[in-house]
Formats: C-alpha cells, sequence, structure tokens
C-alpha cells in the first residue's frame, strides 16, 4: 500500500519499509550523509543527515529514521542546517582536507556536503599530524583525510568479510586500524580495494591512479571483468585511451560493486610491451610470427592426424579461467561434439 510523506512542503509517495534518505534520495532531494551507504545500511555515526520532524522534539537522522504515512519533515530548516554546519566544520578541521591536491578532489561526498552548506573554511584549528600508511602494493591511506564515518570497516567486515579493519584507541586518538594495528602489508589484508571504494573521502587511494587525472577528467566506461568467468561488472575510468582507475559496478549483478585484488588492480597487463599481437608457430628452437589462418589450419591438421592415429580420447581441453561461460561452454561442445571425447576440463573448477 503506497504512503506518503511530506519533505520541505512537498508530498512524496513510497512503497514498503524505507528510511527518509531513502525516500528523499529516489526524489531527487540532496541531504548531506557521510557514514551511510546503502550496501550497509543505517550507521547513525556521523550526524550530518539530521532533518527536522514535525511532533518529534530533537533533529533525527535520516539515515536511520523510518518514513511514516503522514510524517512532514524538514531537510533546510535554519535548525538543521546549523547542526549540520557545526558537524561539517569540525570535520574539515579535524584532518587536512586540501581539495586543491587531494586525490579525490570532485569526487568528495565532505566536498559535497562542505560546497551544499556553504562553508570555505573551517572555523576550529584542530592541530595533530599523522603519517601515511603506504607499505601496501595497491593502497594508501591518509588518517588526516579520515573522517571516521566507519563505512570502509563495514566494507571490509559485512560485505566482503575478510574482517581486517577496525577502530583503534578511543577519544581523540580513534583511528581506523589493520588487525592489531598493523602495517598493512604485514596484516591480513589481501587488497581487495573494497575500503577504497567505500571511503567518501580521500582517506583510502588506489595508488595506481595517483596523480594521473582528476576524477572529472576521467570518463566511467562500463566493461566485464576478463579475469574469471564470473562475469563482475566493473567501471574502467579513461583518460585519454588509458584505464586510470577501476571501480565495481555499483548496483550490478553478479558482484553488486564488489571486486577482487586482481579486478580492482590487475589490469595494466593490458600495456605490457610482452603481450602477443600475433600468432606464434614453433620451429627448431625458437617461434615465428604467423597468420591465424595459417595457425588455425596447423592445429586443426595436428588433431586430425592425432585422432587418425590415437583417437579422440588422445586429446584434451583446458578452459581458460577468464573466459566467459559461453567460450566455455562452446569449447566443451566443441571436444564432445566435433572431435569425440569427454576430456574437457576448467582450470579454476575448485
Amino acid at each position: 500500500m503506497s504512503k506518503n510523506i511530506f519533505i520541505n512542503g512537498k508530498g512524496f509517495s513510497f512503497e514498503g519499509e524505507k528510511t527518509v534518505l531513502e525516500v528523499a534520495r529516489e526524489n531527487g532531494i540532496y541531504i548531506p550523509s557521510l557514514c551511510y551507504h546503502e550496501k550497509v545500511g543505517p550507521a547513525n555515526k556521523c550526524r550530518v543527515c539530521v532533518v527536522e520532524v514535525d511532533g518529534m522534539k530533537d533533529l533525527q537522522t535520516s539515515c536511520s529514521l523510518a518514513a511514516a504515512d503522514g510524517m512532514k519533515v524538514g531537510t533546510t530548516t535554519e535548525k538543521v542546517l546549523e547542526a549540520q554546519r557545526m558537524v561539517v566544520n569540525l570535520l574539515l578541521s579535524n584532518g587536512n582536507h586540501n581539495c586543491l591536491s587531494c586525490e579525490a578532489n570532485g569526487d568528495c561526498e565532505l566536498q559535497d556536503a562542505a560546497y551544499y552548506l556553504g562553508i570555505e573554511r573551517p572555523p576550529f584549528v584542530i592541530e595533530e599530524h599523522k603519517e601515511r600508511e603506504d607499505s601496501g602494493a595497491f593502497i594508501l591511506r591518509d588518517p588526516e583525510k579520515c573522517i571516521q564515518c566507519g563505512r570502509c570497516i563495514e566494507g571490509c567486515n559485512r560485505l566482503v568479510v575478510n574482517e581486517v579493519l577496525d577502530f583503534g584507541y578511543r577519544g581523540g586518538h580513534t583511528e581506523v586500524v589493520w588487525d592489531n594495528d598493523m602495517p598493512l602489508d604485514d596484516s591480513n589484508c589481501v587488497e581487495c580495494g573494497e575500503c577504497v571504494q567505500m571511503c567518501p573521502v580521500g582517506a583510502l587511494i588506489a595508488k595506481k591512479g595517483m596523480g594521473r587525472a582528476r576524477r572529472w577528467e576521467t570518463k566511467p566506461v562500463r566493461t566485464t571483468c576478463p579475469y574469471c568467468g564470473v562475469g563482475c561488472q566493473l567501471d574502467l575510468h579513461v583518460k585519454d585511451d588509458q584505464i586510470i582507475r577501476v571501480t565495481g559496478t555499483e548496483g550490478a549483478q553478479p558482484n553488486m560493486g564488489h571486486l577482487c585484488v586482481k579486478g580492482r588492480f590487475g589490469y595494466d597487463f593490458i600495456y605490457s610491451d610482452e603481450r602477443l599481437t600475433t600468432p606464434l608457430i614453433r620451429e627448431n628452437d625458437g617461434f615465428r610470427e604467423a597468420s591465424w589462418d595459417e595457425a588455425l589450419n596447423l592445429v586443426a591438421g595436428k588433431f586430425t592426424q592425432i585422432i587418425e592415429e590415437s583417437g579422440p580420447d588422445a586429446i584434451a581441453g583446458v578452459s581458460c579461467a577468464r573466459s566467459i561461460n559461453e567460450d566455455s561452454y562452446n569449447m566443451q561442445k566443441l571436444f564432445r561434439s566435433v572431435i569425440g571425447t569427454n576430456n574437457i576440463d576448467h582450470c579454476a573448477r575448485t
């Protein structure tokens, strides 16, 4: 049954159980939110998404407040904006959020919130220097940009279930740590990069793309990951025909934004000078280049010779783990229906 909610005096209908933030987003109404992510649900940490609701005494966090029929919500009242400005000002002050040099410039939710609230320079100054964590192969952690929203922790522990990240220490010294506050390369982190994709600011950055392009200079190109037959959907962020970084496509099956370390960071092999660009035929102690017709005719001739001399079961095939399901299907049909053997396997079947 359809329900109605009023946001800033305008009515909106919605179905099922939803939060005020979800209804607002579905209808193009911006409410600043930093700790909330649709994949992990309500977080109630940052307090930036507060709204004013008729009949409720205090401000409410829209990411956890259930939308109700007839509810009247204000997202732009002075009370709401004052509270949001206070939180964002404190977050900006507690760290080194230099947008001019930050890799997340143009794709930062804290930057978006500050712009929306008209904040140009925070009124507070909190002096505390924290060193970057640069020991990982693919991930750079900058604690001075961390806003302690916990999204990276939720992604690591609840979504990909690697259970490496957590909050360490307490009070004003709280920070995100790997295992028992270990260097990244000594921890149990597999560097899948889920934390990087979940981070709303520039605290976790993919190292391969650093200094290569601003976020607005790249164009996302959706494609399928080439590494196995699962078919994970990913977005290539491209500038001048060069891949700058890779992210999982949110909301797309089968991976719903998640990627393994190979899918997210193993893309630069396509630029290797060692890649084969033409078929090679072994002759004597080396190889020579050949055309596709010559190479395929040679393989077909060898198969025919082996079958005539030793029967079809003398031939076996192994399907590549990078093949899509349709290619693997066609290969097994080739071996079973054309060659006449069941000696077909897949190298990643386990």
